[in-house]
């Protein structure tokens, strides 16, 4: 029996997928749960297991393509225990031929599912010819990168003729199609011949040679994907940025004086983190508009029951990703602690999965331990904000001593920076939610919170 795998739901708010490695190939066994083939989505790369035992006898996505949630992907027959032969004219799949990493992959015209044999088989009949160049019907499966560039720039996708299987529609041919959009450039009037120039101003106008060390390397696919984000991410919401300075002074004495216990207990150190991220949780509460996100459309707001709090983790400076710590309200400041650490561990370890990376409501960034001042990060939409952490240093303050007088005092302070969409609300709630989080961290008895 043959089964059909299709491309999967790899998290929430993924609904397409680009195909960058088949580990088997048409005619290779595989057993059930073995790796079968490495997507890349939005958010993640992720290696999908084979659901059954059997042998690959058709790939019908090429490596390098881009296709959405549910499209058939690779077909298995589970039956057979030796690669399927061609019946009734069908011909062999041949091996994916890897594309270039800068052009999407052409879809080859002729993949199809080859039923188990029976009986002996006649010999193949000729390759039938590619089908490639028809014009999208009505119904025909366009992806959703396609859909976008065509509705961008305005283009009929029955217009454009698909070089994919089956005829589809391809990112190439809508980009080709556009090219030819652009106007021409009318010729510049012919000029008569310059005469050559002598070899002394041959020496001057030639061009000098790249500065020695000067290096070119292709952008990672995780590097590509922040970029897309990060502009897509300006492009959609309105950014503000507001911020307060808080005093950590009682959070410090709380956080020195269970330093070694915690340490001891838990096996890594309390840090200033896990109390904000506590704070702020409260905070979210006391303000549901900001844990808040915006439709598929941008014209409702949707409000989430639970706090799903994203945690920007730095991937050694070679990426950065959103972790989420889901139901992180349903959480004691302790247990926090763990859960923020142990995402940060499987993030950096690359052991993390794309639900680990989807579902965020808020977005917590922490550029502090890196010596920063004030930051004004890019929101991860379709969240309405995300809060900034930055450092915490002794400086002077005025305060208020017991008996009524002012005294300048060293105090522990920093500044909490918070970035967010003044589409979702306004300023007056933006310092709000931020004086809230403020409070909190100077007047909260955080011995009981620890315990």
């Amino acid at each position: 029996m043959s089964t059909t795998v299709s491309m999967p739901q790899l998290g929430e708010t993924v609904t397409e997928g680009t195909v960058l490695r088949w580990m088997k190939q048409v005619g290779e066994p595989i057993a059930a749960d073995e790796p079968l083939v490495e997507i890349s989505t939005d958010k993640v790369d992720t290696e999908i297991p084979s659901p059954v035992a059997g042998v690959v006898t058709s790939i019908l996505v090429a490596e390098g393509e881009t296709i959405g949630v549910g499209t058939a992907m690779v077909v298995i027959d589970g039956e057979s225990g030796a690669p399927a032969e061609p019946t009734g004219g069908a011909p062999v799949q041949e091996p994916a031929v890897e594309p270039s990493p800068v052009e999407e992959a052409p879809r080859a015209a002729d993949r199809a599912a080859v039923p188990p044999p029976r009986a002996a088989a006649p010999p193949p009949e000729p390759r039938p010819p590619s089908r490639a160049g028809r014009r999208p019907g009505p119904g025909q499966f366009l992806s959703p990168v396609v859909r976008r560039l065509a509705r961008e720039h305005g283009i009929d996708p029955a217009a454009i003729e698909g070089t994919g299987r089956d005829g589809r529609v391809t990112r190439n041919d809508v980009l080709a199609y556009i090219d030819r959009m652009q106007p021409a450039v009318a010729p510049e009037p012919a000029q008569p011949a310059p005469e050559p120039p002598s070899p002394e101003v041959r020496a001057v106008e030639t061009r000098p040679a790249a500065p020695e060390g000067e290096e070119t390397r292709k952008l990672s696919r995780l590097r590509m994907r922040i970029a897309t984000n990060m502009v897509k991410s300006l492009q959609t919401a309105a950014h503000v940025w507001t911020s307060v300075e808080v005093d950590y002074e009682g959070v410090e004495r709380v956080r020195q004086a269970h330093r070694q216990s915690f340490k001891e207990g838990e096996g890594f150190s309390l840090t200033y983190l896990p109390f904000i991220a506590r704070a702020t949780i409260d905070a979210l509460r006391e303000f549901p508009i900001v844990n808040s996100s915006f439709d598929l459309e941008g014209k409702k707001a949707v409000f989430h029951p639970d706090v799903n709090l994203g945690i920007a983790i730095d991937l050694n400076q070679q990426g950065l990703i959103v972790a989420t710590v889901r139901n992180a309200d349903d959480f004691t400041m302790r247990a926090l602690a763990r859960k923020i650490r142990d995402v940060a561990i499987r993030a950096r370890e690359g052991r993390f999965k794309p639900d680990d990376v989807t579902g965020s409501t808020f977005t917590i960034t922490n550029p502090g331990p890196y010596g920063s001042f004030m930051s004004a990060p890019v929101i991860n939409v379709p969240n309405v904000a995300i809060l900034s952490t930055d450092t915490v240093a002794k400086r002077p303050k005025v305060i208020t001593t017991s008996d009524g007088q002012d005294a300048i005092a060293i105090r522990h302070i920093g500044y909490l920076g918070l970035s967010w969409d003044h589409r979702a609300f306004d300023g007056s709630t933006a310092v709000l939610f931020l004086r809230r989080i403020k409070d909190n961290l100077e007047t909260w008895d955080w011995e009981q919170q620890l315990t």
